[in-house]
């Protein structure tokens, strides 16, 4: 997921503030950040891998055993710094999108209008996620110690500083951009719809909270709808966002035919067990950490 964060809030006709939503989504996304690292560093590693790896568990044992086990949380600080701004402009966005699609305030919402809001979300948390991701992965790429490598980041704000230096702000941070928006839209069709079809059901459309147990299962599944309908875009974004080279024209299409031709349609989901398995805790993680902090809110 994307990845940075997966968070929605519960259908409550209650209106919060946008201090707790913003410190909910906080710690919300710090939550996914903690659980899902370690498999989100596997997954990248494979989606850029070319024959170093046998699979998920090599490679895990690998980076493990060359790097030790902090390195699967390689890359951490950029999400969970930055999952904040992230967060907040995504609840921000997919709120107002859902204000548009309602005839009335309160309306309960359609599961297609549900979805589009989230797609349309996605849309502009792309302007943070992108670079975010970026600097993520820039970090989880670096395998092996420095000795040897052209250019070996200390950490994001030395890998950030290097991109703006040497391609400027657009072509460094901007990087992906359009790989990532292409992703979001889909990938946030996918996981609110998701998300708020299984909450429906074991909620029974009644109006009381969900359970803390409920939320976790809802999230899980919004977890992997938001994977099973962008995966392809996603590998395509970590290639791009990767490659030294700034990317020509539009290039999504092209990745994806250079991706099949080497690898076969295999390429285009390479790593996709992990991120399944790491999206049911991460997921689950996030939407326990939230409610519970808006639930803290509302006592106040």
């Amino acid at each position: 997921m994307a990845e940075v964060s997966t968070v929605a809030p519960t259908a409550s006709p209650k209106q919060v503030s946008a201090v707790a939503d913003f410190v909910s989504g906080n710690f919300g996304g710090m939550a996914n950040v903690l659980v899902g690292q370690p498999l989100d560093t596997i997954k990248v590693r494979l989606q850029l891998d070319h024959g170093r790896f046998k699979g998920a568990w090599d490679c895990g044992v690998q980076t493990v055993k060359n790097e030790g086990f902090l390195a699967l949380y390689k890359g951490m600080a950029a999400p969970l710094v930055g999952i904040g701004a992230v967060n907040a402009l995504l609840f921000a966005a997919n709120s107002q999108f859902r204000k548009l699609l309602q005839d009335h305030p309160g309306q309960v919402l359609s599961i297609g209008q549900i979805g589009l809001a989230g797609a349309g979300a996605g849309i502009v948390n792309s302007v943070l996620a992108s670079p975010v991701e970026l600097l993520k992965i820039k970090m989880q790429a670096q395998f092996g110690k420095p000795a040897g490598q052209e250019r070996y980041f200390s950490g994001p704000v030395d890998c950030a500083k290097y991109l703006i230096q040497r391609d400027g702000f657009a072509n460094g941070l901007g990087r992906g951009m359009v790989a990532t928006i292409l992703r979001e839209i889909p990938a946030y069709f996918g996981f609110y719809s998701g998300f708020e079809i299984v909450k429906r059901h074991l909620t029974k459309d009644q109006e009381q909270d969900a359970s803390v147990t409920q939320l976790m299962v809802a999230g899980a599944a919004g977890g992997i709808g938001y994977w099973i309908f962008s995966y392809p875009f996603d590998v395509v974004k970590s290639v791009v966002q990767n490659q030294t080279e700034n990317p020509k024209g539009f290039y999504v299409g092209r990745v994806m035919k250079q991706i099949y031709a080497r690898d076969g349609i295999n390429g285009l989901f390479r790593g996709m067990a992990p991120t399944i398995l790491r999206s049911i805790p991460a997921a689950g993680a996030t939407f326990t950490a939230y409610e519970l902090s808006m639930r803290m809110f509302d006592r106040l």
